[in-house]
């Protein structure tokens, strides 16, 4: 018996296999879908098998070394999925499989997880048997022992003291051990409070229930009870026996999301996200195929949970860029989401305050149906925006945080109120400048700034993660001339409590959430009122839920406009409106206060004004005139080289290749990335804007086919990008 196996290595085409031998004795247990371990020169790789090859060879071939799996790992459904994955991203196939699958299935990782078990003991003989030796016995221990069996069938064996008496029932074979498998994460218990339901709600539950759209855009302002919408679409969907899928943006949202979930449906909801450990995913990855649970929640990954019969994928925060894969494969979830409800006949709803242009376009030309939530639950009131220009706070002596939400936030500690603060910079200073030579510290493997963080006194690169003890003395002058320009949450926290020294200040942001769980124990610990100030980057900004949070305040709320991309208002807006909405979520009225220095910016005022139709409006218009998304779409070409000169003379063959192929389209560069150098590496850009994707597809599958062989670049393919 032949049989190709795939397996992760750097070869020419892409999706290669390599044909061996079956020794006679492993033939039972071969089967498309299970891994097996392969020689591979001198190395031992693991692979997948994808086929049984009948076909004659002309050369000797090699024997696999083992089976790995007695149940295969990939399903039909799962082989197909990788195929489509691949074909829309010109990813190779192996990489499809392996994200499609959690760390102990991959193939080649080496990870060995063990199942859980737990010792139990039950009756080895008839009970009838157990009463004679009962009365006969005169050790009162084992009767008392054996009596517990006699009403239960299971008992945990480390339930049972008496470990010299047990074993000798254990000898004489009244009693025998069982061995149960355990998951790792705690069982759930169902302890639902019945939600009463608005007319609004149940509008749009009946609206999407007997509407004929398979894609349905439900767009909620903040507080309008989205999240009581999809349980109760999910109850439905349970009713006709059928499994759901919840993604959310972020492993910070999914906590408080599951435990909403958990006391509506119990164990019936399984969790995937990448802070789980290896044995914890795979506990739920087991639970799943077993139809255990009905019910998947977590990030953009959970998308590819071995369900079985879905019946409904909601995407939550559908227009958060967490769920564009941004490595090979670059996949965006909402593209498998599609996929997955045209194979199961499932509808796929997506949910949000500031949905994407391009999702809220669909919806208004009637591509997607359309939901509407317009108010709070209850007719709570949005909160109230205010605008401080911090160009005229600036110039009263107020630079980091102004006067007007330093006084907001005293009135608030003294009704016992609780405050959220978002600067979206981690760190203690953006960055060192000498003030004699104007030197700055750059990472030399990526030429940008350096962040200063000063709780470990280092200086480091977010790109590549180089890190290097801060110096007093500029390397250039040899000046004691340093000083920290710009700042962070780590120095506005400092700010913070040398302001309110009585109250307590909690950070949430990249530095202090690096440990398991620490997301939520931070969430659960301002839930429970234990800080009356949470200060953190974007992470804060959605989906949270606290009911005694009355003001938000937002510092340096424009920067983000400043960015070079097509998106950067939209961007803007959806951070901006969707923290303002963590405010006032119950009967306290809400503030918000935005510190900004470009308070006139249409985006700043429809933000005050929460009013996203004239936000739409307005952009729109910008993205119609310059031929961006929703009104077409794009793909970038990253050309990556060690070698500066080689690197720009490659993205300009490509790119003149480019618009040869595509005369019908749009060829823009080449151009430096945004970030031209990460980790000795230049990047180099060339853009397509397109409106029909199988002759962009064509035509790159060229350029991949011609230069996949060079090992001295790497050419990258991502189709509508989150960053350029």
């Amino acid at each position: 018996m032949k049989i190709d196996v795939l397996v992760e290595v750097n070869v020419g085409t892409q999706d290669q296999t390599f044909t061996y031998l079956v020794p006679s004795e492993l033939e039972s247990k071969i089967e498309i879908g299970k891994r097996v371990k392969v020689p591979f020169g001198n190395r031992k790789l693991e692979g997948f098998i994808v086929a049984i090859n009948n076909q004659p060879q002309d050369y000797q071939l090699k024997e696999i070394i083992s089976v790995i799996d007695e149940q295969k790992v990939l399903t039909p459904e799962m082989f197909a999925l990788g195929k489509y994955m691949s074909s829309i991203t010109l990813a190779p196939l192996i990489h499809c499989y392996q994200t499609m699958l959690p760390t102990a299935l991959k193939a080649n990782r080496n990870i060995n997880i063990k199942i859980k078990t737990k010792t139990y003991l039950s009756l080895n003989k008839s009970k009838e048997d157990v009463l004679s030796y009962v009365e006969s016995t005169k050790s009162k221990i084992q009767k008392d022992i054996l009596n517990l069996f006699l009403d239960k069938d299971l008992i945990a064996k480390s339930d049972i003291i008496k470990k010299a008496s047990l074993k000798i029932l254990i000898d004489k074979d009244f009693l025998k051990e069982v061995y149960q498998e355990e998951y790792r994460l705690p069982e759930a218990f169902k302890n639902s409070n019945q939600v009463n339901l608005t007319i609004d709600q149940l509008k749009v539950i009946e609206d999407f229930q007997i509407g004929i759209k398979d894609i349905y855009l439900l767009y909620g302002v903040t507080g309008s009870g989205k999240t009581e919408v999809y349980m109760n679409i999910i109850d439905r969907c349970l009713e006709e026996k059928k499994q759901a899928i919840v993604l959310v943006p972020e492993i910070a949202l999914t906590m408080q999301l599951v435990n909403r979930f958990q006391n509506h449906f119990g164990n019936k909801v399984a969790i995937l996200h990448s802070r789980l450990s290896d044995g914890e995913k795979y506990d739920e990855w087991r639970r799943i195929e077993r139809g255990e649970a009905e019910i998947v929640i977590g990030p953009r990954s959970a998308v590819f949970a071995p369900l079985k019969d879905i019946g409904v994928i909601i995407i939550d925060e559908e227009h958060e860029n967490s769920y564009k894969q941004e490595n090979s494969p670059r996949y965006h979830a909402h593209d498998i989401a599609f996929y997955l409800g045209k194979k199961h006949h499932a509808k796929v709803l997506l949910g949000s305050a500031t949905p994407s242009l391009e999702s809220y376009t669909k919806a208004k030309v009637g591509i997607y149906g359309f939901l509407e939530l317009k108010t709070r639950v209850n007719n709570h009131q949005l909160p109230q925006v205010k605008i401080v220009d911090m160009k005229e706070s600036m110039r009263q002596g107020y630079r980091i945080l102004s006067k007007e939400l330093i006084t907001a936030i005293k009135d608030k500690l003294n009704k016992k109120e609780q405050i959220m603060i978002l600067l979206n910079r981690r760190g203690y200073s953006n960055y060192l400048n000498c003030q004699s030579c104007g030197h700055t510290f750059k990472c030399p493997a990526c030429d940008i700034t350096m962040t200063y963080h000063k709780t470990s006194d280092m200086m480091r690169c977010h790109y590549c993660g180089y890190a290097t003890k801060k110096i007093d003395v500029c390397p250039e002058c040899k000046t004691k001339s340093l000083r920290s320009i710009g700042f962070g949450t780590e120095k506005l926290e400092e700010e913070l409590k040398k302001l309110f020294e009585d109250a307590k200040i909690i950070r949430m942001d990249l530095d202090t959430t690096t440990q398991k769980g620490s997301h939520s124990k931070i969430i659960n610990a301002f839930s429970n009122r234990e800080y009356d100030i949470l200060l953190g980057t974007q992470m804060i900004a959605k989906g949270l839920d606290f009911d005694n949070v009355s003001l938000v305040g937002v510092i340096n709320a424009d920067n983000s406009l400043d960015i070079p991309d097509f998106r950067s208002g939209e961007k803007t807006f959806q951070l901006l409106s969707q923290v303002a909405g963590r405010s006032g979520r119950t009967s306290l009225q809400g503030e918000v206060i935005l510190q900004v220095f470009n308070p006139d910016h249409y985006v700043i005022e429809t933000v005050k004004e929460h009013d996203y139709e004239a936000f739409y409006r307005q952009e729109i218009i910008m993205r119609k005139k310059l031929n961006y998304p929703p009104f077409c779409f794009i793909a970038s070409i990253k050309i990556i080289s060690k070698e500066y000169e080689k690197g720009f003379k490659l993205s300009k063959e490509i790119s003149d290749f480019l618009k040869k192929e595509l005369p019908n389209n749009t060829v823009l560069g080449p151009t430096m990335a945004n970030i031209f150098k990460i980790n000795n590496y230049y990047r180099y850009n060339c853009l397509i804007k397109y409106k029909n994707k199988e002759e962009v597809l064509e035509t790159l599958k060229k350029v991949q086919n011609h230069y996949q062989t060079n090992q001295n670049f790497k050419i990258e393919f991502d189709f509508n990008p989150i960053h350029f």
